[in-house]
C-alpha cells in the first residue's frame, strides 16, 4: 500500500496481515481525493481532517501528503497508526494519533471539515460515531463526511444530513454527506 498523490506519492505505507484492518484501497482514495479536488478545489490547506476508525491511517497520510493544514488519526487501537506515523516524523506539527472509542468520544477540542469513516462492516459503528461527532462538536459547520459501508450494507442517513454523492469501489460503497 502506498501514498497516491501529492508530497509523499508512492512513500510505501506497513500494513499489517489479516484482516483486522482492512484499509481503504488506493484505487479507493484516489476516486474519493478526485471528487473531493472536484468539490472543494484542491485548496486543501486551511482544512482540517479526522480519519476515525483510522487502523493504519492510510487515508489521513493521504490527506496529509496532499497539504491538509490537520490530520487526527483515531481509533481504539493505535499500533498500526503509530507504525506509519513513524514515516511522517518531519510532518509531527501537522498531525496527531488519538486512541479512542468512536462510539463515546469525549467533547471536541478540534473542529473538522473534513471526517472519514471506514468502520467495521455492518457493526453499526458507523451510525454510533456519526451521533457522537454531532453531539461532541467535532464538526465544522457545513463538514462534509465520508462514509465507506460494505456495499450491500443498509446505512440510514443521518437527519442532520444531506447526501452529496454516492461510488462503489469493490466490495465498498462510500458516501459523501454534508452536514446542513
Amino acid at each position: 500500500m502506498r501514498i497516491v498523490g501529492g508530497k509523499y506519492r508512492g512513500k510505501k505505507l506497513w500494513t499489517p496481515e489479516g484482516k483486522d484492518v482492512r484499509p481503504t484501497s488506493e484505487r479507493a482514495r484516489e476516486a474519493i481525493f478526485n471528487i473531493l479536488y472536484s468539490r472543494l478545489g484542491g485548496d486543501y490547506n486551511e482544512l482540517n481532517l479526522l480519519d476515525i476508525f483510522c487502523g493504519t491511517g492510510a487515508f489521513g497520510f493521504e490527506a496529509l501528503s496532499r497539504g491538509f493544514k490537520h490530520v487526527t488519526l483515531a481509533d481504539i487501537d493505535t499500533i498500526p497508526v503509530l507504525r506509519n506515523a513513524k514515516l511522517f516524523a518531519v510532518e509531527k506539527e501537522r498531525f496527531d494519533v488519538q486512541k479512542l472509542d468512536a462510539t463515546r468520544l469525549p467533547r471536541a477540542r478540534r473542529k473538522y471539515d473534513i471526517v472519514f469513516m471506514d468502520a467495521p462492516y455492518a457493526k453499526g459503528l458507523t451510525e454510533q460515531a456519526i451521533e457522537q461527532i454531532l453531539t461532541q462538536g467535532w464538526l465544522n459547520e457545513h463538514a462534509v463526511c465520508i462514509i465507506e459501508v460494505r456495499k450491500d450494507e443498509r446505512f440510514p442517513l443521518p437527519q442532520a444530513f444531506e447526501l452529496l454523492d454516492e461510488r462503489t469501489y469493490g466490495l465498498a460503497r462510500v458516501l459523501f454527506i454534508r452536514k446542513k
